[in-house]
């Protein structure tokens, strides 16, 4: 699959051959699984990644991501667990109590949901399945390392991904390094 930020070749992984929402791997052309490879788990955000809401960073993550991934050799894993797992329905309901004056955090758990729902062990599967052992982990979410923890999987490293703020999404930011622990230096 051609990209404006190189060739990849992309692949669907689901525990049911018809699924219809399958996780999706996009792998760098030059992609070796026996070299520490740079990898993104990103989690699917469809007001960010495909209409570019300014409320998050999700879809200007997921596009540096894709470019550091093919500059690196390495792959992004999409993860389809919308609005840290509670699903598209839900995360529409958490943004009318963010209107309200509630963070991301506090929505969420207003609505009945954990902070963060999502799990990680589709991601673990498929690097297996890719036949990798060693990653760069490009992240700021500290649960996303912590997932690596008793895996076979080697965290080398943690690679940040920093985006600037923006005035829609800066109470956002706050939340995910005051209340979640992400690494954010901005």
């Amino acid at each position: 699959m051609p990209t404006e930020f190189g060739k990849f070749k992309i692949l669907a992984y689901a525990a049911d051959a018809e699924a219809l929402i399958p996780h999706i791997v996009l792998l760098s052309s030059e992609f070796d699984p026996s070299q520490v490879n740079y990898v993104r788990i990103h989690s699917e955000c469809m007001t960010g990644d495909i209409f570019g809401s300014y409320r998050c960073d999700c879809g200007a993550q997921l596009q540096m991501a894709m470019a550091m991934a093919y500059e690196n050799k390495g792959m992004v894993i999409y993860l389809r667990q919308e609005g840290r797992g509670i699903g598209i329905i839900n995360k529409l309901k958490a943004y009318n109590l963010q209107e309200d004056g509630l963070d991301t955090v506090e929505a969420n758990t207003h609505l009945g949901f954990e902070a963060d729902s999502r799990i990680y062990q589709d991601a673990l599967d498929i690097l297996t399945d890719l036949g990798v052992s060693k990653i760069h982990l490009i992240t700021n979410n500290p649960e996303k390392v912590k997932a690596f923890e008793n895996s076979n999987i080697e965290v080398v490293s943690r690679v940040p991904l920093m985006i600037p703020p923006r005035a829609e999404n800066l109470k956002y930011y706050q939340t995910k390094k005051d209340v979640m622990g992400h690494s954010l230096d901005w």
